[in-house]
């Protein structure tokens, strides 16, 4: 899939160390002026641990039981804590120039990953001000009222260029959640474009193909206008 403004590139299944590699190989060409990328991917299970995270404090298993279910733990510089890729979530990685306009390019990621939750069927997909990714309307659980997020995000921006982006969860085994606190927060309940579904008494199933396409069409249109300059090339080392 192409569109004259980026590349999107459909991955399928990678392991998260050769998606990292990819990633680094993509992103030291559009800091050279090649054509910005989007790729699109699962990973295996894999818990990564973004600036934020503090020696894992946020991972609540022993890594004894993660080696046991073949889960691996990296450090990776994107912003944020812990959180999880596996089968069923859908990873969004956009090498885009950025330049110092972060929060303008996080707010775009936001409006895409809305744009293609709602073609999805959920409508009430949505920001949380002052928090990274997107989500549904709250829950309640045993008396108390949960947060549900359904996208996390976590970007590094290096020579004007940004790294990682968007884990959407269609299908996601939503119990690996609970390896972790998910991204540090303690109020909030991981969803799934399935389980909303269900809850919701919606007789669909969240398929992987339909999920890749209504995100590609919201990244070429909230996209469209983008200045896709590489600021600065002179700095460039």
């Amino acid at each position: 899939m192409t569109t004259a403004a980026f590349d999107i590139l459909d991955l399928g299944v990678v392991p998260y160390r050769a998606a990292w590699d990819l990633q680094h190989q993509h992103h030291d060409r559009v800091v050279q002026g090649g054509q910005p990328t989007l790729l699109l991917l699962e990973h295996p299970p894999v818990l990564t641990l973004g600036r934020k995270a503090r020696d894992g404090q946020n991972i609540v298993v022993t890594q004894e039981y993660l080696a046991a279910q073949h889960i691996d733990v990296l450090e990776i510089e994107r912003g944020g804590d812990v959180t999880y890729h596996g089968p069923g979530q859908l990873v969004a990685y956009a090498l885009f120039p950025v330049g110092r306009k972060i929060v303008d390019f996080l707010r775009l990621l936001e409006q895409a990953t809305v744009r293609a939750l709602t073609e999805l069927g959920l409508p009430d997909a949505r920001p949380n001000p002052g928090y990274a990714g997107v989500y549904v309307d709250p829950r309640e659980v045993n008396g108390k009222v949960y947060d549900q997020k359904i996208a996390s995000f976590g970007v590094a921006v290096k020579r004007h260029v940004a790294l990682h982006g968007i884990g959407l969860n269609v299908t996601t085994n939503l119990d690996h959640f609970g390896l972790i606190v998910p991204c540090g927060l303690q109020d909030t309940q991981m969803t799934s474009v399935q389980r909303e579904y269900d809850l919701r008494g919606l007789e669909c199933t969240a398929t992987m193909p339909e999920a890749k396409k209504a995100l590609a069409d919201a990244f070429r249109s909230v996209f469209a206008d983008y200045d896709w300059t590489v600021p600065v090339l002179a700095e460039t080392r």
